[in-house]
């Protein structure tokens, strides 16, 4: 069945407290969706930020980000007074200061949870550790012992809590079990709110697509609890990492620095952590969108001491047999494929035998020259079409940079007579589309320009730092999304019953 949504990162929604959190305006922005006429609110990776704060190197691939939860709600429930909150006040709403954030969203936290300890109130908390245990109790302990070292990721940790020695991680649970229940209690405070907006979109007929990457960032507990998942020397270095080849992105390639899967000792082992995996990401949302798909089929594997990712290589990678077992433990599931980047015949075919559906970019489509699988006339049904990704300029910038030789041709293609209808224009060229699904970055719905950029690949600071104004959302907009969407009978108007 057709449908559209919006692609926002929780970060980018108002807040008086420097970033998005799952709070008034998260519920503000489900009813707008509703009232809009979409189906899917579409967000990044929702785990704990590490170094770059990117969203795609967490430290964890299981756990929320602690700066979402909203602070306004702990105060509801008694946890904070308002008085604490009004040094975190931000007078710039338009970008996000993650330093000032680290320097003081932790230590708010803090007060909460000290304030939760008092009340002496541990049934529903004791509940989720348990049920979460397979990886909130590594998770927890990561982040205990990173706040108690110095900086730097876990390699440079004292060699016993760094190999894991049973002794000494016993003897440091004993003595820092408060600090390891702080980050239990943070974990069970994001679970709380993001279960509640969840529920409350889904009664809305709101769906979320969630992005899951296909690499966790070496820094993180999954690969020091279990370095024997991925490709480690006897120093617990990686050996390879990942990255992508230079390209439409980045002339040098795309540097990542992820540990690479030992897939081999995966498969041996039924694939569980990927099956775990999969299963955890499907309860914060009802459809998964797998960053870098074409990795399963082949991953390039850079050398760990390499400065750029222009001297790797392409290594087959698990292919179908992971998605087969996959299937087999959890049934059939509603996952997109991020099929972008550098495709092979095999690509194509991993693509064909999982039945995902692929992603269709509008920007990429306009070369003059050639006839583009990423034209709109070119799209298939089973496909997820975007004017652009978080990747990506917004329309109105990147319409400003291209040759004038591809704008004639994208204005003549989508019929569009002056730049102010551009955008427009082409958002609804691609709501036409056959594509089954269309997923509009909110930045090019508000028609904003480089200022509303969230991410440069290959690039360390400045990014994901966007936000939305306070009165963005505005009745004309919804208005406008709404007749739009109902053009293309992405969602049209429900038909009243006979009064006969």
């Amino acid at each position: 069945m057709r449908g559209s949504g919006i692609l926002l990162h929780i970060s980018s929604l108002p807040s008086p407290y420097g970033i998005g959190t799952i709070g008034k305006e998260a519920y503000k922005f489900v009813d707008f969706l509703e009232k809009a006429g979409q189906k899917y609110w579409q967000v990044l990776p929702l785990g704990p930020t590490s170094y770059g704060d990117s969203p795609y190197q967490t430290f964890s691939a299981f756990a929320g980000n602690p700066y979402f939860i909203d602070l306004d709600t702990l105060v509801e429930e008694g946890l904070l007074e308002k008085r604490d909150l009004e040094p975190l006040i931000t007078r710039d709403s338009s970008k996000i200061d993650f330093d000032a954030i680290y320097k003081t969203r932790f230590m708010i936290l803090e007060k909460a949870f000290c304030k939760f300890i008092e009340r002496n109130d541990f049934f529903g908390f004791n509940k989720f550790i348990f049920d979460n245990r397979s990886w909130l109790e590594d998770y927890a302990l990561f982040m205990a012992i990173k706040h108690q070292s110095t900086e730097g990721n876990w390699h440079s940790w004292d060699e016993r809590y760094r190999k894991r020695n049973l002794e000494a991680l016993e003897e440091f649970k004993k003595s820092c079990s408060r600090q390891i229940n702080f980050w239990y209690f943070v974990q069970y405070k994001f679970f709380e709110e993001w279960c509640k907006l969840k529920d409350y979109a889904n009664k809305k007929g709101i769906k979320f697509i969630g992005d899951m990457p296909i690499y966790v960032a070496y820094d993180s507990s999954d690969v020091w609890a279990n370095p024997k998942n991925w490709q480690l020397d006897d120093y617990l270095l990686p050996r390879v990492v990942a990255g992508v080849p230079p390209d439409y992105f980045a002339k040098t390639g795309q540097l990542w620095g992820n540990p690479i899967y030992d897939y081999k000792l995966m498969e041996q082992e039924g694939y569980s952590w990927w099956i775990k995996r999969i299963e955890e990401s499907f309860k914060l949302y009802d459809v998964v969108r797998i960053d870098h798909f074409r990795g399963f089929e082949a991953y390039y594997a850079i050398g760990y001491n390499e400065k750029t990712a222009e001297f790797g290589e392409w290594i087959k990678g698990p292919g179908i047999s992971l998605f087969k077992k996959i299937k087999e433990k959890l049934g059939d599931l509603d996952i997109i494929a991020e099929d972008l980047g550098f495709l092979t015949e095999g690509v194509y075919k991993l693509l064909e035998e999982t039945g995902y559906p692929g992603m269709k970019i509008l920007q990429f489509g306009f070369d003059p020259k050639g006839d583009s699988e990423y034209l709109p006339h070119n799209y298939t049904k089973n496909s997820i079409a975007y004017t652009g990704t978080h990747d990506n300029k917004t329309l109105k910038d990147w319409l400003e940079s291209i040759s004038e030789e591809e704008k004639k041709f994208c204005y003549e293609y989508a019929n569009i007579n002056n730049d102010e209808e551009a955008v427009n224009k082409l958002i609804k060229c691609v709501l036409a589309s056959v594509s089954e699904t269309v997923v509009i970055p909110m930045a090019d719905y508000l028609e904003l320009g480089s200022e509303a950029r969230f991410n440069i690949p290959s690039t360390l600071g400045g990014n994901w730092t966007w936000r939305m104004s306070d009165d963005a959302l505005t009745l004309k907009l919804q208005e406008r999304i709404l007749r739009n969407t109902q053009i293309y009978k992405r969602n049209p108007p429900s038909k009243k019953k006979s009064d006969s």
